[in-house]
């Protein structure tokens, strides 16, 4: 039973891999300098690794934003995730696997009653917003710094794409390492406060039970990177911004820096010795991150060269997945819990709850037959609503595309 309840979080895990992989190689592999396969192999040996290493950090601010207490309730929470995620992927949208994973956890907090910690979530959200802004900064500066090498060093040109290729892949591993850091906790986060497991002991090392659900996550992670991330590295990679080779090393160097600083408890203590304030470990968008960065080099070349509409379509995926997610984990979670017979988690501190009405929500659909259905009708409202805009997008995706093909056959013609 244990074993099928993590089947959900091992969905999500491939469902990350999958999207998120693009954050780490895409600009490289759309830059033609990586191959697709060496990039897999490299992001999915260096997010376990990450993954196992430091993903613990990001993992303790999730559990103050909600910590779910049940195996039935993490079971829900990781699927409503995981198919959000899966059906953004499957319109080649990079979309944030930390909004989904957050969207859920408060989704199952208004369910259950508990308390949603507002200072645990302004953390994330001030994360969210700085995030893109700090990897635009450093890609610009980033540039320049390449930028300048390349011109006074006056290095062979062939030489210096040599020299790129070979940086691409080491800021790969880097940015995969980093991801695995910041990300793991989207994936197995909600598990750690209700699994146990006992300590694994490999003789040069040992396993917590945190560590052991971050390594089966990060295998989860590698497995949708070498099978299914191909089509979001792509839109990453060259759809949004034509990138140079220099660039593309700038962009996948600048994301990994900020995912690391946002997970890296050394640092962080680091800068505490020094009297500055801590910086919060917090799951940060990687996806928001690395649309950053590249937006900035955009914005510091003139702007002539973006994608807006693509900008426009990932913007709107953003709105949409924790909206999506949130609304997804409360109906599962009322299936789970009044149809399966599901534990699925319950009032941590009732104390806390502000008001009778607040903790009836955990209970409504056992005996309020109306409010069952007032609710049913509100989530088909909700989820056809969502999928008149998915449809929209289609559409206007594939309007593009015949735009496109058309205006290629009439050149072609001349």
């Amino acid at each position: 039973m244990i074993l099928f309840f993590l089947t959900s979080g091992l969905f999500l895990g491939w469902s990350l891999g999958a999207n998120d992989a693009s954050h780490i190689f895409g600009s490289a592999v759309g830059s033609k300098m990586v191959s697709f396969k060496k990039a897999a192999i490299i992001a999915s040996v260096f997010f376990i690794l990450g993954s196992v290493i430091q993903g613990s950090g990001t993992s303790h601010t999730l559990d103050k934003l909600g910590s779910i207490n049940a195996l039935g309730g993490s079971f829900t929470l990781a699927l409503a995730a995981a198919i959000t995620i899966y059906m953004m992927t499957k319109f080649a949208l990079p979309i944030s696997t930390t909004q989904a994973i957050v969207g859920a956890i408060i989704g199952w907090n208004f369910f259950t009653g508990n308390h949603t910690d507002s200072k645990t979530l302004e953390k994330i959200i001030s994360a969210w917003i700085a995030g893109p802004i700090i990897g635009a900064a450093f890609a610009v500066l980033l540039y320049m710094l390449v930028k300048w090498f390349k011109n006074s060093s006056k290095i062979h040109l062939i030489r210096f794409e040599s020299y790129v290729k070979t940086g691409l892949i080491i800021v790969g591993a880097f940015g995969a390492y980093s991801l695995g850091a910041n990300n793991i906790a989207n994936v197995m986060g909600v598990f750690v406060p209700a699994f146990h497991l006992k300590d694994l002991d490999l003789w040069l090392f040992s396993l917590n039970s945190s560590q052991q659900l971050f390594l089966l996550g990060g295998i989860a992670c590698a497995a949708g990177i070498i099978t299914y991330s191909w089509k979001v590295m792509q839109t990453i990679g060259s759809n949004i911004l034509e990138l140079s080779s220099e660039a593309a090393l700038v962009v996948v160097l600048a994301q990994a820096l900020v995912l690391f600083i946002f997970s890296s408890t050394t640092l962080s203590n680091w800068v505490v010795k020094m009297g500055l304030p801590a910086i919060p470990m917090v799951p940060v968008s990687s996806s928001q991150v690395i649309v950053g960065c590249i937006l900035g080099i955009g914005l510091y070349k003139g702007a002539r060269n973006i994608n807006f509409r693509i900008l426009g379509e990932i913007g709107i995926a953003w709105i949409i997945s924790p909206v999506a997610s949130g609304f997804l984990t409360f109906f599962l979670l009322f299936f789970m819990k009044n149809i399966f017979g599901i534990n699925v988690g319950s009032l941590i501190n009732p104390s806390a709850v502000a008001s009778e009405q607040t903790s009836n929500l955990a209970t409504y659909g056992q005996s309020d037959v109306s409010g069952i259905i007032k609710y049913f009708l509100l989530g088909l409202l909700i989820f056809g609503t969502l999928g008149v805009i998915f449809y929209a997008l289609l559409e206007n995706k594939k309007r593009n595309e015949i735009q496109r093909s058309e205006e290629k056959f009439w050149k072609n013609l001349k």
